[in-house]
């Protein structure tokens, strides 16, 4: 992907973005809750990412704030302004979707321009807008191609540039690279990201996809039923899930039986702090990410409550998950993949749980 070297006009213009605020949204569809007193503020030229379960209210947000559906109670404001009645085309807003949705009767710059066509923009303007809104997304030498002639990596940045183009306010992306295969959506993530920095706009991102979450976001709202269950930077939704929801959907976790006591719990004879060391005492479950579990080759070791047989070895480049039997429960354990290389199939292994604090879940 062409990198640019300066921000173009195009850039320049939406530079400092504006702030928009979600305040108590509401919406239900026939009897169905979508969204339950949403309330959140994204900061001037701020990337948010939503992300939760299909069914959790992210999408229904995301449209509320373009004006696609009416929100039942609250309100949305742009830049200060109320814009909760105001009809989609008189936001201010750019939306990109899942599907490219380009015409194919039009080449990328006609694609591009097409925004610029309905505001009643000077033809000579059209054009040179949508040309330096390709430089931007590294597309300048596709300007004057069909649809069937790009690859769908390209058509998803075509379709980017023609939000741009408008100079909107806001960028709206509603899960703008699941249709792509992981390679080109890796990178094509990084694309949007560059150029949402590189002009400077507030952004709304939703997905399903952590991975995508967690690359690009400057903040990530985890949501469940209608509601926010967290939001904060990537690492700290990651590294310090404030619920046992977000700790199983954001990355993968281990769920061991334990027994909190003092502020911990006890999971197969190692005592951990506890996330929340006010929690009482009882029977838990302990929420384990993979990273925090360590195995070493202990050929003497008949039995022991962390001593198992390795089953599985999940290569992933520079990393691997190992898959332990311990009897009553598999654990995964991530591993550098020198490391895990050690440990084949039907070998005999110690585990030894890292004590970093953890979230306890208990279900009825």
């Amino acid at each position: 992907m062409a990198a640019t070297s300066s921000p173009s006009a195009t850039a320049r213009s939406t530079r400092g973005g504006v702030e928009v605020r979600l305040e108590d949204l509401r919406r239900r569809y026939a009897g169905v809750t979508a969204l339950d007193g949403l309330s959140l503020t994204l900061a001037p030229g701020e990337l948010v990412a939503l992300l939760g379960p299909s069914g959790c209210g992210k999408t229904t947000a995301l449209r509320l704030v373009a004006g696609l559906e009416e929100a039942d109670g609250g309100r949305v404001t742009i830049g200060g302004a109320d814009v909760t009645r105001r009809p989609a085309n008189k936001r201010d807003v750019g939306m990109v979707f899942q599907a490219y949705s380009l015409f194919p009767h039009m080449t990328a710059w006609e694609n591009v321009a097409f925004g610029l066509q309905m505001r009643k923009v000077r033809p000579a303007d059209r054009r040179r807008r949508a040309m330096e809104t390709l430089e931007l997304v590294g597309l300048q030498g596709f300007a004057n191609r069909y649809a069937h002639q790009l690859s769908g990596g390209q058509q998803q940045r075509v379709a980017l540039a023609r939000a741009l183009a408008i100079q909107p306010k806001v960028l709206l992306l509603d899960e703008p690279l699941s249709a792509l295969d992981a390679k080109v959506r890796a990178r094509l993530r990084d694309e949007i990201r560059r150029v949402q920095l590189e002009v400077g706009i507030t952004a709304l991102f939703v997905t399903h996809d952590q991975e995508e979450a967690l690359a690009i976001a400057d903040r990530v709202g985890v949501m469940r039923s209608g509601r926010l269950e967290q939001l904060g930077p990537p690492t700290t939704i990651y590294a310090r899930p404030a619920t046992p929801f977000v700790a199983e959907f954001v990355g993968l976790t281990n769920r061991l039986s334990g027994l909190v006591r003092d502020g911990s719990v006890e999971v197969r004879g190692t005592r951990l702090p506890l996330v929340q060391p006010d929690a009482p005492d009882g029977p838990a479950v302990a929420l384990v990410r993979p990273e925090a579990v360590t195995l070493s080759r202990d050929g003497e070791a008949a039995s022991g409550p962390l001593v198992g047989i390795v089953i599985a070895t999940a290569f992933l480049g520079a990393l691997s998950r190992v898959t332990v039997d311990l009897g009553d429960v598999t654990v995964l354990a991530q591993l550098p993949t020198s490391e895990a290389g050690a440990h084949a199939a039907g070998t005999r292994v110690r585990l030894a749980l890292r004590p970093d604090p953890v979230l306890i879940s208990r279900e009825d």
